[in-house]
């Protein structure tokens, strides 16, 4: 159970998967309201304490994405959308507008508790007063501020390209990350959607870092969408 009393804002329209959801949050502690439409989950965002939002796409009066849309001129809350899409470009789109995380249903309560655990844990980072400038997950270990990794305390060295690449997989420990967003943030806007040059830095980065990449411990690739770093 959490004492932290977070507010999560479930926007679901269909009656059972609702109830499902609200059950779940309902055992962890976790304080909820609801909407089942997009419009109505707006008007509880602007008067209403809300930490995070678990966003259909499917709304009877507007398509989720147009919430995404209209909560991040505004909010950097965190939003896993929760859909039946399952196709990779509305997966892409949906982060790519925003959202943190993509879950497909149906799913089970233990994969909803933790990505939004996740989720949480990035809000609470982005409150906190001083930046955050180690990380570590499992046996790897960053030092931001002096440019070092570990792995089982031993350095690695990485190229310049690869630090980048780990830095940004790092910061976003447990969110899935689009190969344009990643292309965009390593390489700049004008470098465009050169997904090749990502798959060779990201091969290069694992032959470092996992022990078996083919099998990958630490970089999860989402297929058809981008990479995530597990946040253990």
């Amino acid at each position: 159970m959490t004492s932290l009393g977070e507010c999560i804002l479930v926007v679901e329209d269909d009656a059972q998967i609702r109830n499902f959801i609200c059950y779940s949050l309902q055992s962890e502690g976790y304080k909820y309201m609801t909407s089942k439409t997009g419009q109505g989950a707006l008007n509880l965002l602007v008067s209403e304490q809300i930490d995070m939002m678990l966003l259909d796409l499917g709304l009877p009066d507007f398509d989720g994405t147009k919430v995404i849309k209209k909560v991040r001129e505004w909010s950097e809350m965190p939003i896993i959308v929760v859909s039946a899409r399952d196709q990779d470009k509305e997966k892409v789109n949906a982060l790519d507008l925003g959202a943190d995380d993509y879950l497909t249903k149906p799913f089970s309560t233990t994969e909803l508790l933790a990505r939004i655990r996740v989720a949480l844990r990035h809000l609470y980072k982005q409150g906190g007063n001083k930046q955050q400038l180690s990380f570590q997950i499992g046996e790897l270990k960053i030092e931001l501020d002096k440019h070092l990794v570990f792995l089982s305390d031993i350095e690695l060295h990485l190229t310049p390209m690869e630090y980048n690449l780990l830095a940004l997989l790092l910061k976003n420990a447990g969110k899935v990350l689009t190969t344009k967003f990643i292309i965009k943030e390593i390489w700049g806007v004008a470098y465009g959607d050169d997904t090749q040059a990502l798959r060779t830095l990201m091969a290069g980065l694992r032959r470092k870092i996992e022990a078996n990449p083919a099998k990958p411990r630490y970089i999860m690739t989402e297929i058809g969408v981008g990479y995530r770093l597990i946040n253990e």
